[in-house]
């Protein structure tokens, strides 16, 4: 079943059409790399073979490599960076200005060449410029053969050796890896703590490295039989590697990053789960936490089971959740987090960097650029999944997100969900825009398209854009073509602005014949609206009002009784329309009870009749 990842990629890719309007095309990329680790000194060494194929209509002339280690030296882009934004992430703050030599991270590459003929770059920061011997020209393949030499960096940030936790080797953007080149052109950013987007690719690694420490990583272990460290057959004796390491071989297919860990008293479980997914699970030998992870296991695969129905099947063949970095990162067929948790918070962290596996690691966004596709999609999918997993039963379980954007959207420090990931003025509104944002942007698509075309959106999704790199863009273009929709609008204001949603109820006055009543757009951004109106007598209507550049209007819910009123058209400040009882008997008439639009303002939603 895991097997058929490789065809539907490639063929699915050949008819997509992207943002750009033309053809949709990406890159590939196939790594063999053989690395040595010296677990004593934490420094490593390694040859790289990439062969690069360029699919794109464009004649290549130099390409960038990204060494991420780098960024853990003082004086970098990442240290200079976090001492003078206004709010310092507190796990890097100054940690890395007062790092030492041997304490720092570096990514070196020693020798490079194209096709055998040796190429001049340039190491800049984070990222090595290459100028190359000869084009790359459409539809060519070229083979890059380097050597490299890195330095582990004391844990700061997401990687390196020795964690809070005791973790010894968190091993993530650890290598020369190449830059993505897409319709927009190279994305070679500098690596300032913040995302990532990367090539499409195979990965074939050996990784040797002191026998006593069992490896957690990327892809399907090769030598199983022969490593031993609990990956090897039931009953299968383990053959012994000669002399003091072990030769671990991975390796991975259609993935764009490769990412392990590593520790001498890691204990390792696996379960099969009930798709045929191999789950593996790597955590220090702590009592303490011990139970907390035998528990995790089978809460991973009801968090498998959820994402596989409710977006689409997982492809790869296994999955790891590993204890380490510091706090939880998703990479590819693997998962790094803190383990030291409460069960709960296990739980939530494993749910939302597993449906990363989704929604960055199958659908891959420009997390750069795109940074609330991946994590607020994440973080819609895995509140659905951790309200079922963990028997939550909250009517809306995105209810925090939806706080959290409106103490954004008032703080007056937002900025639009298109600033790149690196350019925020603040750490905590990033935050919220990439997460509660995103969050929102995912459940109030819900509120304006209905849920049953919401759920059949992330499908299609998924069918239309699995092992590619949508765009914000891309996903509305879906669900309009779900729902009949017209979402532009929706995209553009809610993504590229900071208009906020305020809608109230101006005015209830007794009609010729009934109540009129009088609503007010406050805010800049456009809604369709949704009244529920509550009679004295017990009863209740409902009333819906298109907005009328929607072109569309939403079906109503099973069972539930509507009246459809004319269309609002945004630009008119108020909208009137009548009831057909008299106002005497009116309870109250609100605007949106099922508080699944992010109205900034819900205090004037609400009409009491005293």
């Amino acid at each position: 079943m895991k097997r058929i990842l490789i065809t539907f990629a490639f063929l699915a890719a050949l008819g997509a059409r992207g943002q750009n309007n033309t053809s949709y095309w990406q890159q590939h990329v196939d790594y063999n790399m053989n690395v040595d680790m010296n677990v004593k000194n934490f420094q490593y060494t390694g040859d790289q073979e990439l062969v690069y194929t360029n699919n794109s209509p464009d004649t290549l002339k130099r390409v960038f490599y990204h060494l991420y280690f780098n960024a853990f030296q003082p004086g970098s882009e990442m240290d200079v960076r976090s001492r003078t934004i206004n709010d310092p992430d507190g796990r890097v703050a100054d940690r890395i200005s007062k790092l030492s030599p041997s304490q720092q991270g570096y990514l070196k590459v020693n020798a490079l060449t194209q096709n055998g003929k040796p190429l001049q770059y340039e190491e800049v920061g984070t990222v090595l410029e290459v100028e190359l011997a000869e084009p790359i020209l459409p539809g060519e393949k070229t083979t890059f053969n380097m050597k490299f030499a890195g330095q582990v960096p004391e844990q700061i940030r997401r990687s390196g050796r020795n964690s809070s936790e005791g973790v010894a080797l968190s091993m993530v953007q650890w290598f020369p890896k190449m830059a993505e080149y897409d319709f927009q052109g190279w994305h070679a950013d500098p690596y300032i703590a913040r995302e990532f987007h990367g090539v499409w690719g195979d990965f074939d690694v050996k990784l040797s490295i002191d026998k006593k420490y069992t490896v957690g990583a990327t892809g399907v272990l090769q030598n199983a039989n022969d490593i031993g460290h609990g990956y090897e057959d039931e009953g299968v004796k383990v053959n012994s590697s000669k002399g003091d390491k072990h030769t671990w071989h991975f390796k991975a297919e259609m993935v764009h990053d490769f990412a392990w860990a590593a520790d001498p008293d890691y204990i390792h479980d696996k379960r099969t789960a009930a798709d045929g997914t191999v789950l593996h699970f790597l955590y220090k030998d702590k009592s303490s936490i011990k139970q907390n992870w035998k528990d995790l296991q089978p809460k991973t695969e009801e968090l498998l089971l959820f994402f596989n129905e409710h977006i689409g099947p997982y492809p790869w063949p296994q999955y790891s959740v590993v204890q380490g970095g510091d706090g939880g990162m998703e990479y590819a067929m693997l998962t790094l987090i803190t383990g030291e948790r409460k069960f709960g918070s296990l739980v939530g962290v494993t749910a939302h960097e597993f449906a990363h596996a989704w929604f960055q690691h199958l659908l891959a966004t420009n997390e750069s650029k795109h940074e609330w596709m991946d994590e607020g999609f994440t973080s819609y999918i895995s509140s659905l999944a951790m309200n079922e997993v963990m028997g939550g039963n909250e009517e809306n379980p995105h209810a925090g997100s939806y706080n959290s954007y409106g103490r954004l959207a008032t703080s007056g420090i937002e900025q639009p969900q298109t600033t790149h990931a690196d350019r925020y003025n603040y750490n905590v509104a990033y935050g919220a825009t990439a997460y509660s944002k995103g969050e929102v942007f995912m459940a109030q698509l819900g509120y304006i398209i209905g849920k049953e075309n919401l759920q059949k959106t992330l499908k299609k999704y998924y069918n239309d854009w699995k092992f590619k790199h949508p765009t914000p863009n891309d996903f509305i273009r879906v669900a309009e073509k779900v729902s009949g929709a017209e979402l532009d609008w929706y995209l553009m204001d809610w993504t590229q602005t900071t208009n906020t949603i305020d809608y109230g109820v101006k005015e209830v006055t007794k009609g010729a014949s009934g109540t009129k009543v009088t609503l007010e757009r406050i805010g800049l951004m456009p809604m369709p609206v949704e009244v529920s109106v509550t009679y004295k007598d017990g009863t209740s209507e409902e009333v819906y009002i298109p907005l009328q550049m929607m072109r569309w209007e939403k079906p109503a819910e099973e069972g539930v009784e509507r009246t459809v009123k004319d269309d609002w058209a945004w630009a008119y400040p108020t909208y009137t329309f009548t009831l057909d009882k008299p106002q005497s008997e009116i309870e109250t008439i609100e605007i949106d009870s099922s508080q699944l639009m992010a109205d900034i303002n819900r205090d004037n939603n609400v009409y009491t009749n005293e």
